[in-house]
């Protein structure tokens, strides 16, 4: 049954800010503007967490309070992780970038407009494959010419490399590669090569994570003045997983998409990549494949190996990051290696969000913490 709540408790919550700092009570009449369930902030500055907080509700229902180790689904900042992945599987010698994903996903994939043209791990990585989502991305069925006779309407009319289009089925490609050149399922070689390394909680597997820490997600319903909970954002797929192929079934945990972490872990995942793939004394990749995700493929878009380059976050502010967005959640990650900081929000739920290229919410507090907390000397 689909949880519902009027916006009226939002505008008395959220303008209820008694002990609250000067920065928090703008944070808060942000969220009321934007009328929030909740959300989480992280600041690093100078490679040291500076500020930490979170917001209002975790849960409608029950009334919880979200909390800094609470675990959001963080939409589409997890292709990073899915990435970094990739980097270091390279530098194992296990692959190259340049490699042809057919090689490597057991089928040909091939733009039916330029069969001549190899599509490599790169344009994967970076959106320039001229793969689209136009059949979906749940499953590698849609893009395997065994299993789909419409695979065409997979592809753009353009040859790969050349362009630039946002597809999620990239990833969920690319997550099959990294369990099929590693020997382990994709979600526990996440969690071991890269979070556990870090010291973090998280992971791609409902059921290897404490549910109990999970944070309701909710879109807004415009009609009804209403959110509704998305009880479908931390299914678990146990059928499936029972069933699972290993270098066939990975979609089902979501590269693209599903990693579930708190914002204070999610900021030190930021925090090594801030640092170019080392967090203190532990190197997650080498400085040179660090930098090669950071550095646009496509100039015009700024994307490189799922992190973007941005000065519009904050004006005129040279920033690295991503953002994501499912299931009514919405969350930021953007950092400057340069200078060393960094900031991470996500909210779970609010009213008339989406802005141009970002979440409107995001960026005002973004940019509330920036002026507040880094620009201040």
């Amino acid at each position: 049954m689909q949880n519902r709540i009027s916006v009226i408790f939002f505008s008395f919550f959220l303008n209820f800010s008694f002990g609250q700092t000067p920065l928090e009570s703008q944070i808060t009449e942000t969220m009321d503007k934007y009328t929030t369930v909740g959300l989480s902030v992280v600041v690093v500055k100078k490679g040291k967490t500076i500020y930490e907080k979170s917001f209002g509700k975790k849960n409608i229902e029950t009334d919880a309070v979200l909390k800094s180790d609470d675990l959001f689904r963080i939409a589409s900042i997890s292709k990073s992780f899915s990435s970094t992945a990739i980097m270091q599987l390279v530098e194992q010698g296990k692959l190259n970038l340049e490699d042809d994903i057919s090689d490597l996903i057991g089928f040909k994939v091939r733009n039916p407009d330029f069969p001549d043209n190899k599509i490599t791990v790169k344009m994967m990585l970076s959106h320039t494959s001229s793969l689209n989502d136009s059949q979906g991305y749940f499953d590698l069925d849609v893009i395997n010419p065994e299993k789909n006779k419409e695979v065409a309407k997979c592809f753009n009319n353009y040859a790969p490399g050349t362009d630039y289009h946002y597809c999620n089925l990239n990833f969920n490609m690319i997550g099959t590669v990294i369990e099929k050149l590693s020997g382990v399922r994709f979600d526990q070689y996440i969690v071991n090569n890269i979070l556990k390394p870090l010291g973090l909680n998280g992971g791609y597997c409902v059921d290897s994570l404490d549910q109990s820490k999970f944070v309701s997600l909710y879109t807004f319903d415009t009609q009804r003045k209403e959110f509704i909970a998305s009880t479908a954002a931390y299914h678990p797929r146990r059928e499936i997983i029972s069933n699972y192929i290993t270098g066939y079934s990975t979609p089902v945990f979501s590269p693209t998409g599903s990693m579930k972490i708190s914002a204070k872990d999610l900021a030190t995942y930021m925090t090594m990549h801030m640092n170019y793939g080392k967090l203190e004394k532990t190197r997650i990749i080498t400085k040179k494949s660090s930098k090669e995700m950071q550095t646009p493929v496509n100039p015009k878009e700024g994307y490189g190996l799922a992190l973007w380059q941005t000065n519009t976050l904050i004006p005129d502010k040279k920033l690295v990051g991503h953002t994501g967005s499912a299931y009514g959640l919405y969350s930021s990650m953007f950092f400057s290696p340069k200078e060393g900081f960094g900031i991470v929000a996500i909210t779970n739920g609010c009213e008339t969000c989406p802005g141009d290229s970002y979440n409107k919410l995001l960026q005002e507090v973004t940019n509330l913490l920036y002026i507040d907390l880094v620009s201040k000397k």
